[in-house]
């Protein structure tokens, strides 16, 4: 019952006003230290130690991405291409390039990315170039399963570099009458690249 209370917040009523007062839930997350003790906290260290816990689970975590991003790709060969499903792909290869290169897998990333541009700058939904997609989702699979991790593998950096290039070709050529989009799509990205 203590417990419960503790979690609520404090009122107290005035005649023209009410304080309240939160709940003071970060008490628990502060360490008392007796004066003159030595303090060991290193942040980046404690991090560090949680993400080496979890590695084992990187492997299957991306598989499972993969996995998502495959039934995305598939739904839209099953019922056609619609605004749901395409969003689905889109979430999915986000989600993969997000998450990529936290998972150990960085040369997965920029052939997400490269498909996250494919579908977000594709102005008609129903050209979107179900080949090409095809072309991503199993690069994507290949280096995963392949188990590509680090910066090493040049053919997988090949292979990103050449999907980009042909995404970058078919997004020019669709938006040829479109400047503003066809100057975003050229323009080069704020972001660094691994």
């Amino acid at each position: 019952m203590s417990e419960k209370r503790a979690n609520l917040a404090a009122v107290s009523t005035f005649a023209d006003h009410e304080v309240i007062v939160p709940p003071n839930k970060l008490k628990k997350a502060v360490e008392k230290v007796k004066p003159g003790a030595k303090i060991d906290f290193d942040p980046v260290a404690r991090a560090e130690a949680a993400l080496a816990e979890l590695a084992d689970d990187f492997s299957i975590w991306m598989e499972q991405e993969c996995v998502r991003l495959d039934a995305a790709r598939n739904a839209i060969k099953a019922s056609g291409i619609t605004p749901g499903n395409r969003d689905v792909l889109f979430r999915a290869a986000h989600d993969i390039k997000g998450q990529a290169a936290t998972f150990g897998f960085p040369m997965v990333a920029p052939v997400a990315d490269s498909l996250c541009r494919l579908i977000e700058h594709t102005p008609d939904a129903p050209r979107l170039p179900l080949p090409l997609v095809d072309q991503h989702v199993d690069a994507i699979r290949a280096i995963t399963h392949r188990n590509t991790r680090g910066d090493s593998n040049a053919n997988a950096a090949r292979l990103a570099e050449k999907l980009r290039q042909v995404t970058d070709e078919f997004l020019v050529h669709e938006n040829r009458d479109r400047p503003d989009t066809l100057e975003s799509i050229l323009s080069p990205s704020l972001a660094p690249t691994t």
